[in-house]
């Protein structure tokens, strides 16, 4: 009898195990089929993003730190639109801005200023006498019209900091010049009484050193304006 017994509770614990066993394999399968169901619908509807290249984080780091540092240390302010008699246009995103103004009843005054386009060496002074500077240029073409006519007088000319430097000065006729027409000799080489009337002629229309000194500021500033713009452009180029 108590062999009868035991044999019996053995069997009803393998039954109890058996059922355990089976109850937790179903539990294990209604799960995952499941987390099949849902997680294609999840995938198909939500990919996953594309992981940024390590080169492409550092570079948009690289760019970042130094916008910050640009708009800390040497931050632009807005663009002038005026300048005594005349009106600045600005040309965001080019090398170039244009000046307009009058005198008198009937002559209209253009200027296209190049931002810097040359440089030279100039012996320092102060503190580091033995080092060198560096001396910013820029080139302006001016163009003074006079009513519906289609000739304009035109100068060539170079502004460094502090002076302006006439290097052509010549008649421009619009849509009729000879393709290699003659437009006059060096000015520099013309009779020194010549190149001091026709400077007179452009100071009296306020094309003079007080001009260039305004140039050379606006320009410094346009370039802080179009290096940061320029960072900006590639940093958003490559977080895309």
């Amino acid at each position: 009898m108590a062999s009868l017994i035991r044999t019996l509770q053995r069997a009803c614990r393998w039954k109890r195990n058996c059922s355990s066993s089976l109850l937790r394999t179903l539990r294990v399968k209604s799960a995952l089929s499941a987390t099949s169901r849902f997680g294609t619908r999840t995938y198909a509807a939500e990919p996953e993003p594309a992981t940024k290249s390590p080169f492409d984080s550092n570079i948009r780091r690289i760019l970042q730190n130094e916008i910050e540092y640009q708009h800390e240390y040497a931050p632009p302010h807005q663009p002038e639109t005026k300048f005594n008699s005349f009106t600045v246009e600005e040309r965001r995103g080019e090398q170039v801005v244009t000046i307009k103004g009058k005198f008198g009843e009937c002559e209209d005054i253009k200027i296209e200023a190049t931002m810097f386009d040359g440089f030279e060496h100039v012996p320092a002074c102060g503190d580091d006498s033995s080092g060198v500077n560096v001396r910013l240029r820029l080139s302006l073409i001016v163009d003074i019209s006079k009513g519906e006519g289609d000739s304009e007088l035109e100068f060539v000319c170079s502004a460094w900091p502090e002076s302006l430097n006439v290097e052509k000065v010549y008649i421009l006729r619009r849509g009729c010049m000879p393709a290699r027409s003659y437009i006059g000799p060096d000015f520099r080489g013309l009779n020194a009484k010549v190149q001091e009337k026709f400077y007179e002629y452009l100071d009296a229309r306020g094309v003079n050193n007080e001009l260039v000194v305004f140039l050379h500021e606006y320009m410094m500033n346009k370039d802080r304006i179009e290096l940061l713009h320029w960072m900006d452009s590639l940093k958003s180029f490559v977080e895309r």
